[in-house]
């Protein structure tokens, strides 16, 4: 269903419609001394009398005034809404943005938030702050000067019709051809940012690993896809747009009108002053006219925008709940019942899963890539909600429990560490703003990064982003303080080290040991040497537990926990030997 501009711009409509007002006013303002000018002239030429040419002054000295004050009423106007109006779109997004799963945001990629956020709600401003101002001028405008003309000499306004008749269908041609391809345009310029967030994001291991001037297939086709959509795209708008622009040029309107006025003043039907209204004005309806077609254009982009931000809005919500209730009697820190998730609605990720997580207790996931073990992890974090089943922490669904609670038990520590542009000490206290100095400060030491911080050039106060960045470890160890801070008493850790240097991963090791201490823990493992001492190690396969039980009992059943081991460490069936 569509969604009209009228309707986005609810929260500023009579501002807008005050601005139009103005606009309206100036427009009519602005052919007053064109007017004004022609009827000096015929007072001049003895065709009025002197008084009616100083009347002819005045009016144009008034008229020139209120076009600038009216003008600048209405552009002051729309500006102030579009800002409001660009505010408020951009707040409330932040808002929606925040209630949705997580698991959508980071499926739905950097690009097409980015471009919800900053380009569909920029493209909003030409259509509030200058289309729809150009759009009453381009109408008004041609118009008060048509009218005028044609009570002058009818012949020669029907002369000048002709031209532009042919002209605005060859430029309504032009624009309708652009607007039948704006949502392919839409869709290609998303696909665009996404690759290119992509890409910007991987361009350290294209520097590493590819040749010069060699991109990510990924960037390469949609950068190609786009060029050749928008020279398509082009080719086919841009001949009937050219011939239009030619035929609606003031030389050709002047021609026009010259050649025809010269045969009419010839027969006797038109005099030399009317001829001079029609050299004066005609051609310079064009302008407004060519203006109204460009601003169409505008409100047609601003169109598919407001429509892409309203499916945007549209995304449900995750369901929260205002309070939970109480616990059913004691239970395990985390348990998931019967749980079931598909991420398309045909494949099922996760089947039929029941797990406890005993308060206190490390719970180790593994399996082989796809088996489902991330999607387990983010089922407890609520990144997603099951599609059957259901996920308790310390005996609330999850989907009971609001989400300031919820994250006030479950803290996560994922693979990759997004850091803000902000100071370090801000990055760090996120979860927690009220913390004071010496708490950031113990929770960084905790994680070891301590002193990497105080040697940066303003230490806690430096501002990320800004001339200094830091190393995967680096930031891996400020999101594991994060975490530290923010003391959470249930932890879900997509393992840490598994995309990290040799050098940062000990470092990190030493972080991730401080913040696991005491905690209930589920990691997802990659390296199974690091969860050999865990309390409990799962092993899922196609979406199912295929066993679960601790290191030395698993090598002992030599099933898939075994086949695993044997994969990773060569020397593996000596060990299991050995267990037996």
């Amino acid at each position: 269903m569509g969604i009209s501009l009228w309707a986005v711009a609810r929260p500023v409509r009579v501002r807008l419609v005050a601005a139009l007002v103005f606009q309206f006013v100036a427009a009519v303002a602005s052919v007053v001394p064109l007017i004004a000018a022609v009827e000096l002239a015929a007072a001049i030429l003895g065709a009025r009398d002197s008084r009616h040419g100083a009347y002819a002054v005045v009016v144009a000295v008034a008229g020139l005034a209120v076009r600038v004050a009216a003008g600048a009423a209405a552009t002051a106007l729309a500006h102030h809404a579009d800002g409001d109006l660009q505010w408020g779109l951009r707040r409330d997004l932040a808002r929606r943005l925040g209630q949705l799963p997580l698991g959508w945001l980071t499926g739905q990629g950097a690009g097409r938030v980015k471009k919800a956020v900053i380009d569909d709600v920029g493209a909003l401003h030409h259509a509030v702050a200058h289309a729809s101002l150009d759009l009453v001028t381009a109408a008004t405008a041609p118009l008060v000067a048509g009218c005028y003309l044609l009570t002058t000499s009818p012949e020669l306004a029907a002369a000048l019709a002709l031209p532009l008749a042919a002209g605005l269908w060859l430029h309504r041609r032009a624009t309708s051809l652009a607007a039948a391809r704006m949502p392919q345009f839409q869709t290609a310029t998303a696909q665009l940012n996404a690759a290119t967030v992509e890409f910007v994001h991987g361009i350290a291991v294209v520097k590493t690993f590819g040749t010069v001037g060699q991109a990510p297939q990924a960037f390469r086709r949609a950068a190609d896809g786009y060029a050749a959509f928008v020279r398509d795209w082009a080719r086919q708008v841009t001949r009937p747009a050219a011939v239009a622009e030619a035929v609606l040029s003031a030389p050709v309107l002047l021609l026009v009108v010259l050649t025809a006025g010269t045969a009419l003043l010839a027969a006797g039907r038109v005099d030399g002053v009317e001829l001079m209204a029609f050299a004066l004005l005609g051609p310079g309806l064009t302008a407004p006219l060519l203006a109204l077609g460009y601003g169409r254009e505008e409100i047609r982009a601003a169109r598919c925008a407001a429509q892409q931000l309203a499916e945007l809005h549209a995304q449900p919500p995750m369901p929260v709940s205002a309070s939970a209730p109480p616990p059913p009697g004691r239970a395990p820190a985390v348990e998931l019942r019967g749980v079931s998730f598909s991420y398309d609605g045909l494949r099922d990720a996760l089947d039929g899963i029941d797990l406890e997580l005993a308060p206190g207790a490390l719970t180790a996931l593994v399996g082989r890539s796809g088996s489902g073990k991330s999607t387990l992890a983010a089922l407890v974090a609520r990144f997603h909600d099951p599609d059957a089943g259901q996920v308790l922490v310390d005996g609330y669904d999850v989907r009971e429990l609001p989400s300031a609670e919820l994250y006030r038990r479950v803290g996560f520590v994922l693979q990759q560490t997004h850091l803000l542009r902000a100071t370090v000490r801000d990055n760090i206290r996120l979860a927690r703003p009220d913390a004071d100095d010496a708490a950031v400060v113990a929770a960084a030491r905790a994680a070891a990064i301590h002193d990497r911080i105080t040697a940066l050039p303003a230490g806690y106060d430096t501002t990320l982003g800004e001339g200094v960045s830091l190393s995967g470890g680096e930031a891996q160890r400020i999101g594991i303080a994060r975490v530290l801070l923010a003391d959470p008493p249930i932890l879900v850790l997509d393992e840490a080290t598994a995309h990290i240097d040799p050098d940062a991963e000990t470092a990190v090791q030493h972080a991730v040991g401080a913040l696991v201490g005491g905690r209930t823990v589920l990691v997802v493992a990659h390296r199974l040497r690091t969860v050999t001492r865990a309390d409990q190690i799962v092993v899922l396969a196609d979406g199912r537990i295929a066993e679960r039980g601790r290191h030395a009992d698993l090598l002992v059943a030599d099933g898939p926990y075994a086949a695993l081991w044997r994969a990773q460490h060569p020397a593996g069936r000596l060990a299991i030997g050995a267990a037996r």
